[in-house]
Formats: C-alpha cells, sequence, structure tokens
C-alpha cells in the first residue's frame, strides 16, 4: 500500500510548525504554546487543525505519541471531508494503528478520499479490490480505480492496470473502462 508522502501539514499550520518549530528547535515553552493554539483550533472545529493535532500525535511531534489520539483527531477532519484526513484514517484501519484492523472501514474511508480524487487512495483501493481486503475481490473495480490513478500519473497505478486488463476479458475491459469513465465523472476534485 502507498503511505502520502505528505508530511502532514498544510496551509497557515505548515507556517505556524515553522515559525513555533514542530520540526524541533524550539524551547519547550513556546512549542508547548504552539500545541495549545492547535489544539484550541481543533477543539472549535478547524479541520485544518484537527488533521494537524492528528498528525502531531501519531508521529509525537510536539506531544507524547498516542495512536488513539491520532485516530480520534484524524477522524474529526475526515468527517468534515478532509481528504488527507481520510486517507490516513484508511491506513490506521488497514494497519489496525490506534483502531482495531478492519479492511471494510479502510474501504469506506480509502474510497472517500479517492472520490475527492486522491491518487493515493485510488491505488490502494484499486489494490484491495484486487486482493479482496474489505470488499469482494473484483478485477473490474481494480482496473477501473487503478485506471484513475493512472490517469493522474501514478507509476505503480500504470503497471497495475496492465496486470488486471491482461485478467479481463475483452467485455470486462470495456465495462471496466466504462466503470471508470464514470467514477472519474463523480470526482470532486476540490480537496483540501
Amino acid at each position: 500500500m502507498k503511505t502520502h508522502n505528505r508530511n502532514g501539514l498544510t496551509g497557515i499550520f505548515l507556517i505556524a510548525a515553522m515559525v513555533f518549530g514542530l520540526f524541533g528547535g524550539l524551547p519547550p515553552a513556546r512549542a508547548e504554546l504552539d500545541v495549545v493554539a492547535i489544539t484550541k483550533a481543533a477543539e472549535q472545529g478547524d479541520a485544518d487543525a484537527q488533521f494537524e493535532l492528528g498528525f502531531m500525535y501519531s508521529k509525537g511531534k510536539g506531544v507524547p505519541q498516542d495512536d488513539k489520539q491520532a485516530v480520534n483527531w484524524t477522524r474529526k477532519a475526515a468527517e468534515q471531508g478532509y481528504v488527507s484526513a481520510q486517507y490516513n484514517l484508511s491506513l490506521m484501519y488497514e494497519d489496525g494503528k490506534g483502531v482495531p484492523q478492519d479492511d471494510q472501514q479502510a474501504v469506506n474511508w480509502y474510497r472517500k478520499a479517492a472520490e475527492q480524487g486522491d491518487v493515493d487512495a485510488q491505488y490502494n483501493l484499486s489494490v484491495m479490490y484486487a486482493h479482496g481486503k474489505g470488499v469482494p475481490q473484483d478485477d473490474i473495480y481494480a482496473y477501473a480505480w487503478s485506471s484513475l490513478a493512472a490517469a493522474q500519473g501514478d507509476k505503480d497505478a500504470i503497471k497495475n492496470r496492465d496486470v488486471f486488463a491482461n485478467r479481463l476479458t475483452p467485455e470486462q475491459r470495456s465495462k471496466a473502462q466504462e466503470l471508470a469513465v464514470e467514477l472519474e465523472a463523480k470526482i470532486d476534485h476540490k480537496k483540501p
């Protein structure tokens, strides 16, 4: 499975992280102020802050490492439609990190992120379908989701799409291509 290469920091929190030293370098008192500010914003429902706090707990950056808290804050952002949080939550379910391992929940969250155009979620969802993890095994769906990721230039998805194509009859391949077009038409590419 692919993991995001994102460092988990976006927008204003990337700036805050650099200024306030979430990457190390500031005195502990200053880092504590930063954690307090992010926590306050997260508690007030700010999805960026919730995602950042989840990331901080998952990596132990500025707070003690705590997988359950990471899941808690990541889920709050994911439920608001925050794509990277949806993706990270799917990984947590797939790996059983901070939650009981649950491939069906992983697929659920991969799908939410994939439907918003997240290339890694599209790729991982295709793999879940190919192996029947959390969903019935289905090469047509595996091909369709890998096609969407391949269209975004994902090299692994291109290879997998070709492998899946070889497993399909010409009729199934046609159906898979039609499904990919339908899925692409439904994708919301306005992800945070």
